[in-house]
C-alpha cells in the first residue's frame, strides 16, 4: 500500500499548519495530570498487588487502574466542561493521553520489572548454600557492581527489619540500607534506560510501516478512542446509556457483584467462571493434550476478541485446538518424547519439546515483518544516511535519522554494557538481538491480536542455546545472558513496547508530538524511580518471607539454578528441539507465504505464535465465543447489526473493568481482596 501524501511532508514544511488539525494540541496539563497519576499507580501498586494480593493495578496490557481512573476523569471532565461552560478543562484527546501515560508506567510497578528486580539481585547470595555450591561455582562470576554487597542488607530485605511491620511508612524508609543499593540502581538503571531508549527508537521506526501503511487494527485502544469520541461530541450519557451497553453492564455487574460478596460472605451464591474440563479427556491418545484444559470466563477478554479482526481471533483458538491435538498425534504414533528432551531452558512456560517450535516461528516471522516493511525501512535507512529527499511522517514521534542511530547507539551500549561485565562481544551482540527481536514480535502479536494477557513460551536464549549450545556462550556470558533476560525480556504479561505503539497511534497528527514524547521520557524516569522505592520500602517493612512472592522467589531462584547447571555441565539439548524449532520455522513459512499470496487464506500468522502460551490456555475459550458472535453478527446482520451490538460487548470490558476497579478499592480496606481479572 503506497502512503497518502498528506502523510509524509519534505523537511521544511513541518511548521506549516494543517487546518485539519486545529485543536489536536496537547496542553502541558495533560502530561502533568498523566504523570502525577502514574506516580499514584506506581507507589500503591506493590501493596495492593503484593501486600493485600488483591486485584492487581497494573495487570496485563490493558491495565485496570489506569482504565478506572479514565472513566472517573472522563464523567469529571465532562461535568467541568458543561459547568463552565468555556474552553474545556480536558479535551477528549488529552484524556486518552492521560490515560496511555498511567498504563506505560503500570506495568513497572509489578511483574514489568519490579516483581521480580530486586529478588534477581539478592536470589544468588540469599539461596546460596553447601548443597547448591553456588558460592564455590557462582560468586565468582558475578558482577559485583550488579548486587547489593551487605549480607545484612540482604538478610533485612528478606526477613524485614527488626519491628518494621510495626514502623511507618517514613520511618521504614529512613531505616533501608540506601547506600548499599545506590551503586546497583546506577548500573541497572543505565541498562533498563538504555533499554527503553531503544524500545522507544525502534516503536518510532516501526509505525509509519504498522500503522499508517498496514493500517493495523488496534483492538486495546478501540474502547478508550469510543469512550473519549463520544465525550468530545458531548455524547457522553447517550454512549453509557446506550442498551447495548446497559445489557453487558447488567452481565458483569450482576456476575461481580455475587461473586464478590461470595468471597466476603461464602452464604452468597457464586456463578462459576471457571470449568474444569480435563475430566472429559482421556490420560493418552488423540485427546491427550487436553487432559488439563480449564474454561475461564472472562467477560472483557471476550469484548476484546469481539472487537479483534475475525482471521485473527479464530486463529487464536484454532492453533490452541491444534497444538492440544499434536501432543495427542505424536503420542497415537509412539513418540513419547520426554520433557528432559529440552535439557536446561528459560521459558516462562516451555514444558514439552514440541513448544520449542516457537523458537524457528518466532525467527520466521520476524523475517516476514522486515520483507513486508521492507520499502518503508528502506527509506528510512537511506533518510538516515542522506540519501534521497529528506522526509517526516506524522506517524512518527521524532525524525526518523534520529530513531535510526538511536537504536543503533543504544543498541551498541547495551552490548557494550554486556561486554563490561565480562560477556564475548559476539555472544553480546546476538543474545541482546534476540531479545529485540522477540520484543518486536510480541509486540505485534499483542497489538493487533487485542491480547490484554500475553506470556512467551520459550525465552529468547533458548533458541540461541538451541542452535548453538551453551559452551558457545561461556559461564559469564550465560550468567549475564540469563539474569539481563530475566529483568526486561522473559516476563512479558506487562512489557513496555505494546504501550509505546499505543502511544503512538494515540498521538497520530498530533500537532506537539515531542511534547508528548518528554513526557513519555520523564514518566518512565518518575515510574522506574518510584516503583524502586515503594518495593524496596514493603519488603524491608515486612520481608519477602512474610509477602506473596513466592512465583517470583520461584522463578528467580529457577534462573540461577539453570545458569548454575549450564556452568557445570554445558549440555547441548536433545536433537528433538531442533527438529521442532525447524518445524516451525516450515510451518510458519507457509502460513505467511498463504497470509500475504491468497486473499481467501482463513488463518493469521500471529495465532500460531500463541500455540503454547499460557496465556491461551486462559484466553482461548473468550477468542472462541468472540469469534463466534462476530461471525454471526456479520453473517445474519452485517455492519449495522455489528455496530449496534459491538456495544454489548463494550459493556462486558467497561463493567469488568468497573466493578474490578470497586473490588480493588474494597479490597484496600479488607484483609482480602475479590479479584475480577487475572493475576
Amino acid at each position: 500500500m503506497t502512503e497518502k501524501q498528506p502523510d509524509i511532508m519534505p523537511e521544511g514544511t513541518a511548521g506549516r499548519q494543517d487546518p485539519h488539525d486545529a485543536g489536536n494540541m496537547i496542553r502541558v496539563r495533560a502530561i502533568v495530570i498523566g504523570l502525577l497519576l502514574a506516580i499514584a499507580i506506581c507507589l500503591l501498586t506493590p501493596y495492593n498487588n503484593v501486600y493485600l494480593q488483591a486485584t492487581p493495578l497494573g495487570g496485563g496490557h490493558f491495565p485496570l487502574a489506569p482504565f478506572f481512573l479514565l472513566v472517573l476523569l472522563t464523567v469529571f471532565a465532562a461535568m467541568a466542561n458543561k459547568v463552565s461552560g468555556s474552553e474545556p478543562w480536558l479535551t477528549g484527546r488529552e484524556l486518552l493521553i492521560i490515560w496511555v501515560l498511567t498504563v506505560l508506567v503500570s506495568g513497572i510497578a509489578y511483574t514489568g520489572l519490579v516483581r521480580t528486580f530486586f529478588i534477581n539481585l539478592t536470589a544468588p547470595y540469599h539461596f546460596a548454600t553447601v548443597e547448591n555450591r553456588w558460592e564455590e561455582a557462582l560468586h565468582p562470576l558475578l558482577p559485583k557492581a550488579w548486587y547489593p554487597q551487605s549480607p545484612e542488607a540482604i538478610t533485612a530485605f528478606y526477613d524485614g527489619l527488626p519491628e518494621g511491620s510495626t514502623m511507618g511508612w517514613l520511618e521504614v524508609f529512613q531505616q533501608i540500607p540506601w547506600g548499599v543499593w545506590i551503586k546497583p540502581f546506577l548500573v541497572w538503571g543505565a541498562f533498563i534506560f538504555l533499554c527503553y531508549f531503544v524500545m522507544i527508537c525502534l516503536i518510532n521506526l516501526v509505525s509509519r510501516q504498522w500503522l499508517h501503511n498496514e493500517r493495523m487494527n488496534l483492538p486495546l485502544l478501540q474502547v478508550p478512542k469510543l469512550l473519549e469520541e463520544a465525550f468530545s461530541k458531548k455524547r457522553l450519557g447517550r454512549f453509557f446509556f446506550n442498551r447495548f451497553l446497559l445489557a453487558g453492564l447488567s452481565v458483569t455487574l450482576l456476575l461481580h457483584l455475587m461473586n464478590g460478596l461470595n468471597f466476603y460472605y461464602p452464604s452468597v451464591p457464586h456463578i462459576p467462571t471457571l470449568i474444569l474440563a480435563g475430566g472429559y479427556f482421556p490420560e493418552h491418545g488423540l485427546f491427550s493434550g487436553f487432559h488439563k484444559l480449564k474454561i475461564y470466563i472472562y467477560p472483557a477478554f471476550i469484548g476484546f476478541a469481539f472487537l479483534t479482526s475475525r482471521q485473527v481471533s479464530f486463529s487464536f483458538w484454532f492453533f490452541f485446538i491444534t497444538g492440544g491435538l499434536l501432543i495427542g498425534v505424536l503420542d497415537l504414533l509412539g513418540y513419547n518424547i520426554p520433557a528432559a528432551a529440552l535439557g536446561v531452558t528459560f521459558g516462562p512456560t516451555l514444558s514439552r519439546p514440541e513448544e520449542t517450535q516457537m523458537i524457528g516461528a518466532y525467527g520466521i516471522f520476524f523475517l516476514f515483518l522486515l520483507w513486508m516493511g521492507r520499502d518503508s525501512f528502506m527509506d528510512a535507512f537511506r533518510h538516515s544516511f542522506r540519501f534521497g529527499e529528506i522526509t517526516r511522517s506524522r506517524t512518527e514521534w521524532v525524525d526518523t535519522r534520529l530513531s535510526f542511530w538511536g537504536a543503533v547507539l543504544g543498541g551498541a551500549g547495551i552490548i557494550a554494557w554486556c561486554v563490561y561485565y565480562g560477556m564475548p562481544p559476539g555472544v553480546a551482540f546476538l543474545v541482546i538481538g534476540a531479545f529485540f527481536l522477540v520484543m518486536v514480535v510480541a509486540s505485534r502479536v499483542i497489538c493487533q491480536g487485542g491480547i490484554a494477557y500475553f506470556t512467551l513460551t520459550a525465552a529468547p536464549i533458548d533458541g540461541l542455546i538451541a542452535f548453538f549450545g551453551p559452551r558457545f556462550f561461556t559461564s559469564i556470558g550465560i550468567l549475564i545472558a540469563g539474569v539481563v533476560q530475566k529483568v526486561l525480556f522473559v516476563d512479558l504479561r506487562e512489557s513496555l513496547m505494546p504501550s509505546l505503539l499505543h502511544a503512538g497511534k494515540l498521538s497520530y497528527r498530533e500537532k506537539n508530538r515531542r511534547m508528548l514524547l518528554g513526557g513519555i521520557v520523564v514518566t518512565l524516569v518518575a515510574g522506574v524511580a518510584v516503583s524502586f522505592v515503594a518495593m524496596l520500602v514493603l519488603c524491608y517493612k515486612f520481608g519477602v518471607r512474610e509477602l506473596q512472592l513466592d512465583w517470583a522467589t520461584r522463578t528467580t531462584v529457577t534462573v540461577y539454578e539453570n545458569i548454575h547447571t549450564l556452568v557445570e555441565s554445558p549440555v547441548r539439548p536433545d536433537q528433538w528441539v531442533l527438529i521442532f524449532a525447524l518445524a516451525g520455522a516450515v510451518v510458519m513459512l507457509v502460513l505467511v507465504v498463504g497470509y500475504h499470496r491468497f486473499y481467501w487464506w482463513p488463518i493469521h500468522p500471529i495465532g500460531y505464535l500463541t500455540t503454547y502460551s499460557s496465556a491461551m490456555w486462559i484466553l482461548w475459550f473468550s477468542f472462541l465465543i468472540g469469534w463466534m458472535c462476530n461471525s454471526l453478527c456479520m453473517r445474519y446482520g452485517g455492519i449495522a447489526l455489528f455496530k449496534n451490538f459491538r456495544y454489548f460487548f463494550i459493556g462486558l470490558i467497561v463493567g469488568d473493568f468497573l466493578m474490578g476497579g470497586a473490588w480493588a478499592v474494597v479490597g484496600l480496606f479488607s484483609d482480602g481482596s475479590y479479584q475480577v481479572l487475572p493475576n
